[in-house]
């Protein structure tokens, strides 16, 4: 197994290696067109060159939002090549969202792609003092100025090839417990904290990563890159461990063209988040309830007999074998065809997994892997092996990852993929790191073939089906400050989106009812149209100060108030979420049909 001695030199080695190989693919037209090693190696240089001569220093933190595109991965490359550290940024991210990274990163410098997503960079960067350069990938608009300093992109990368590069000399610099990368994410109190990524715990994940799957030989892989690169698991899944094993990358042009993008760039390996599955899932589903008659029988058969073949290895009569042979070659062929025909696995991390979803697509016949990790493990830390998959488990532990169960269940995890810590904020590093030991703030078992099986979350952060980290205390705090709303909790683990069960603010009823003729009952209330337009009005106010994972899609009214009498609040006044959804639950899980 290699051993490069940071993430720069595992880039310049492979590039070396693969110079005339294609590397990375993106959409020209119609096309998708490559770039070779060689010549993605050249961009680097030539832009860290000239980052290096705009002031760019070692260990100086430079902004990066932009789509998944070539331009991206370039730019990541080029910022550590020059010393610097990446601080990457969702490209939906709202300007306070932009602000607070910005201010406590201490970023020098930001490079935006878009004339659009540039918008929002400026206006929150021209209310600090530290950022003095902006670098855009493409034009901006006439009309957008601002007191930085605006470079082109592709001038930087024309000026820096005239520069002198000593190559080996950056490697050299850099040491493998260098921060590469801050991260952001939410943590318990909703404030977004710097994960500090050091070049030897991404390289772990990378060797875990390539220990895992050795058995597919892992030559000639290729990989479609959709998921943000912001996204500790893309940053490294999506990036860096294709670098390590010489992969080619295609990037997506986005969700809504995937599956046409799968068929052009025949993935072998796919990353993804539980979200895309359930998408996809829902996608088949309707396909077939489409198409019915034979050929939905047979989509049935297909999924029972995998299932079996699942659940109780070995069970399948003679019969049945046969049945399964024919649903084999005029179902589970077409349905990974779709997935562009020579996939050998789907990687599920990010978020918790539905165990029916995963029975779902390795009953049509694709193998699915199911893993486990956090930003603050950059991020994997388990995964299920290709030769024995266990659904309903998350794996074990990655190669020379050392995970431990303590005393009240949560999961401890220690070894070089644990974060330095985070940005600026010595308090939650101590919190989360213990004599070496990772606290997950997950709750789970070890099985007796060493096999991690999540069975809670201690800590009250939502993990929607994307992966995301979401504080429900932070969106209730804003729904709540609202005049129509008393109370609301809000749900997502493990959805798509977010829904909230609002309690109608009492004083706003009563007066709302007087002024519209209505009952002044609020179970009678709950029920009106009007009513609930009008609270409608309120959680689209708050809508529009959130982020986009934040944002509150569907909402439910209830007339009874949470209170410490009717055990839906402890006596610290903190909702009991596991009460509300028991009562709650199914009304609830309505609003995701």
């Amino acid at each position: 197994m290699n051993t490069w001695a940071n993430l720069l030199d595992m880039f310049y080695s492979q590039a070396s290696r693969l110079e005339e190989k294609p590397f990375i693919w993106s959409k020209e037209g119609d096309l998708y067109v490559s770039k070779s090693w060689g010549e993605v190696a050249k961009e680097v240089t030539s832009l860290a060159q000239g980052l290096r001569s705009l002031g760019i220093n070692p260990g100086d933190r430079v902004f990066l939002c932009s789509e998944s595109r070539p331009e991206w991965l370039i730019s990541n490359l080029a910022v550590i090549a020059s010393g610097g550290i990446t601080v990457p940024a969702y490209t939906t991210n709202t300007i306070s969202d932009h602000l607070h990274i910005l201010n406590d990163s201490g970023a020098k410098a930001a490079i935006v792609s878009t004339s659009l997503l540039a918008d929002r960079v400026i206006a929150a960067a021209s209310q600090t003092e530290h950022v003095k350069i902006l670098i855009t990938i493409e034009n901006l608009n006439s009309n957008q100025s601002s007191s930085l300093d605006i470079k082109n992109w592709q001038a930087i990368v024309d000026e820096g090839k005239d520069l002198d590069a000593n190559i080996d000399t950056w490697v050299s610099a850099v040491n493998a417990d260098d921060t590469a990368v801050i991260i952001y994410t939410s943590g318990t109190g909703g404030v977004p904290k710097g994960v500090m990524l050091a070049h030897k715990s991404i390289l772990h994940n990378c060797s875990g990563a390539k220990n895992l799957l050795s058995s597919f030989g892992l030559e000639n892989e290729v990989f479609l890159s959709f998921l943000p690169l912001p996204h500790s698991y893309e940053y490294t899944g999506g990036q860096f461990f294709p670098i390590s094993i010489g992969a080619e990358v295609y990037f997506a042009e986005g969700i809504e063209h995937l599956a046409r993008n799968m068929k052009e760039a025949r993935p072998t390996l796919m990353t993804a988040v539980p979200r895309l599955y359930e998408s996809m899932h829902a996608r088949i589903i309707r396909g077939v309830e489409r198409s019915g008659g034979l050929k939905a029988k047979l989509f049935e058969i297909a999924l029972q007999l995998g299932r079996k073949k699942i659940e109780h290895p070995g069970s399948l009569s003679l019969g049945e074998k046969i049945l399964d042979g024919l649903v084999e070659r005029l179902v589970r062929n077409k349905v990974r065809d779709n997935f562009g025909g020579r996939l050998k696995a789907l990687v599920s991390g990010g978020a918790p997994l539905n165990l029916d979803i995963g029975l779902f697509f390795s009953a049509l016949g694709l193998r699915l892997l199911q893993g486990y990790g956090q930003t603050e493990s950059s991020p994997v830390i388990s995964a299920n092996p290709p030769e024995r998959i266990k659904l309903h488990t998350v794996g074990p532990p990655l190669l020379n990852t050392e995970v431990k169960i303590a005393d009240d269940g949560e999961i401890l995890v220690r070894g070089d993929l644990v974060m330095k810590g985070y940005w600026r904020n010595e308090d939650a590093t101590k919190e989360a790191i213990q004599d070496g030991w990772l606290y997950t703030g997950d709750v789970g078992v070890i099985d007796e073939d060493g096999y991690i099986e999540i069975t809670d979350r201690k800590k009250e952060i939502i993990v929607n089906s994307g992966g995301d980290n979401i504080s429900p205390q932070r969106v209730e705090g804003f729904l709540t400050l609202e005049p129509e709303i008393g109370q609301a909790v809000v749900c997502g683990d493990k959805k798509p989106h977010l829904i909230a069960l609002i309690v109608p603010d009492a004083d706003f009823a009563i007066e709302w009812a007087a002024s519209n003729n209505k009952s002044t009952n609020l179970t009678h209330l709950v029920g009106d149209e009007e009513f609930i337009k009008a609270l409608s009005q309120a959680v689209e106010r708050v809508n529009t100060n959130l982020g986009t994972i934040e944002r509150v899609n569907n909402f439910m009214l209830t007339a009874n108030p949470f209170t410490v009498e009717n055990e839906q609040m402890t006596p610290t006044l903190k909702v009991r979420r596991h009460v509300i959804n028991k009562i709650y639950g199914d009304q609830l899980e309505a609003l995701y049909r």
